[in-house]
């Protein structure tokens, strides 16, 4: 990895703080349609059209018009107008992000991160995991990865089954926002022919959004997730990453306020799962270990205590995560030599 300027460092963390405070005006100036009005029988009445992603336009009706009504929609517009200009601070940041080699999503990633953001799913809890969560740290942690693959057009959602009940400005509906963005989704095949799908893929694209949710019990298979309207395959250990998750800046068609693992917990998850990996997996491991190291890596430089939390935490959860970490310490000591003896002796002591 390569340490990031701290010029380039300093302006992530102001497109961070924009980002947070444009979500904070979500319930008013960040809601994707405007007011209009409608005369019935001589009398006027406020809707609100919304413009869901892809275009479709429907209407909300609001109330009769009057003084206190007039008020709201005032305000609404004021408010549109200070996004509207906070978003031009944003492109602006983002440019400079991308002259300075920070780590960027492609167009499409971009495009669906930022429509499932305005559906209000990080909102509600949702966690982005998977290689696109490791760039993402990346420039959290103020530094560039080098010498691994980071091409992946999957895109790993994670749920709770208990999500915020807090509405957003549109439905949190998935399918129906990936359908909206009328990029060719459609669900990819169950993996039971019984089961429902948890997976969108483009037609003729390897790009893909699969939904994930922490397994509870003996249960391994699809489980339903009403707040997102869809299904999603069960992990296990996927509570432990999903737990203390950070806000953070997706790079990407103006930037996209998303919440991803925090990064020690991510490093141990990826050994974790690198433990479970099957000899046929054997590329895959490699990509978790050396994800892994190269987060230890920083961590250990940087922020040591951020790993003995995480690891007190991962033990808390069960000595099973524990033994999964160590069966992959001889992996991480290869790709990651001073990551992997050093997490060694946090094991051991």
């Amino acid at each position: 990895m390569q340490r990031q300027p701290l010029e380039i460092q300093t302006i992530y963390a102001e497109l961070l703080e924009r980002l947070a405070a444009l979500e904070a005006q979500r319930a008013i100036g960040h809601a994707q349609g405007t007011f209009t009005l409608k005369t019935v029988k001589g009398r006027e009445y406020y809707y609100f059209q919304v413009s869901d992603p892809g275009g479709t336009k429907r209407q909300i009706y609001v109330g009769k018009k009057d003084s206190a009504l007039d008020s709201a929609v005032g305000r609404f517009e004021s408010a549109r107008e200070d996004v509207a200009a906070e978003r031009v601070s944003i492109d602006r940041l983002v440019s400079l992000l991308r002259a300075g080699g920070a780590a960027t999503a492609d167009a499409p990633t971009a495009r669906v991160l930022r429509a499932l953001a305005d559906a209000g799913v990080f909102h509600q809890g949702a966690v982005l995991v998977g290689t696109h969560a490791f760039a993402v740290l990346g420039n959290v942690l103020g530094v560039r990865w080098t010498g691994g693959s980071m091409r992946t057009q999957d895109v790993d959602l994670a749920a709770g089954l208990h999500m915020s009940v807090a509405v957003p400005a549109s439905p949190s509906d998935v399918p129906r926002v990936l359908e909206g963005l009328e990029m060719g989704f459609v669900p990819a095949p169950a993996f039971s022919r019984s089961g429902p799908s948890t997976s969108f893929k483009v037609r003729g694209s390897s790009l893909r959004v699969d939904l994930l949710t922490p397994a509870r019990g003996a249960v391994t298979g699809p489980v339903a997730l009403p707040a997102l309207g869809a299904s999603a395959h069960a992990l296990r250990f996927l509570d432990y990453v999903m737990e203390g998750w950070i806000a953070a800046a997706l790079i990407g068609e103006g930037g996209v306020q998303v919440n991803v693992p925090d990064p020690a917990r991510f490093a141990l998850h990826k050994l974790v799962v690198a433990a479970e990996r099957p000899a046929a997996m054997q590329t895959k491991r490699e990509k978790d270990l050396w994800q892994a190291g190269q987060v230890l890596e920083v961590l250990f430089e940087d922020r040591t205590g951020d790993v003995d939390a995480a690891w007190t935490a991962l033990v808390a959860h069960g000595q099973g995560l524990a033994k999964r970490v160590r069966d992959s310490l001889s992996g991480l000591e290869r790709v990651a030599p001073k990551a992997g003896e050093k997490l060694r002796w946090l094991s051991e002591s």
